[in-house]
């Protein structure tokens, strides 16, 4: 088990995993935002981590924000071990018509920690590349089937 350091300067409690089998822990608003129709903004959480060498930190909505028509535009986001800033949620507000209110202190995403490997970038000819092909080859996305 590793641990992860959180300072949390929210008036919010301090994340915890709310079940045994949790991959992730909770991440509330630190404040009341409204996000226009279509638009986006990042959230505040108060929230700064000590994200173990080796390891990031995926940021995720909470499922249950469909329900307010939010997205998560780079979702998962990623947090680097070496950030040492203030943990933000962008959020999108996918409905064209209505404001998407946000209370302060509502959960709106997760926080998995996840192992990352170390690699080592070694840079190829073409030759040496044409050798590692397969039968996908460079056909694009979707590439593999319909459904």
């Amino acid at each position: 088990m590793i641990n992860l350091k959180l300072l949390n300067k929210s008036k919010n409690p301090t994340p915890e995993y709310k079940s045994e089998g949790a991959a992730g822990f909770d991440i509330a608003s630190n404040v009341e935002v409204f996000v226009p129709p279509g638009g986006a903004l990042l959230v505040s959480t108060g929230l700064y981590a000590i994200i173990p060498e080796g390891h990031e930190g995926q940021l995720r909505l909470r499922s249950s924000m469909w329900k307010k028509t939010g997205v998560m535009p780079n979702a998962p986001g990623t947090i680097d071990s070496d950030y040492r800033g203030e943990i933000k949620i962008p959020i999108r507000n996918a409905h064209a018509h209505s404001s998407m209110h946000i209370g302060e202190g509502e959960r709106i995403a997760q926080m998995v920690i996840q192992e990352i490997p170390s690699v080592n970038i070694v840079e190829v000819s073409e030759e040496e590349f044409s050798t590692e092909s397969t039968e996908r080859g460079s056909k694009g996305f979707g590439s593999t089937g319909h459904n």
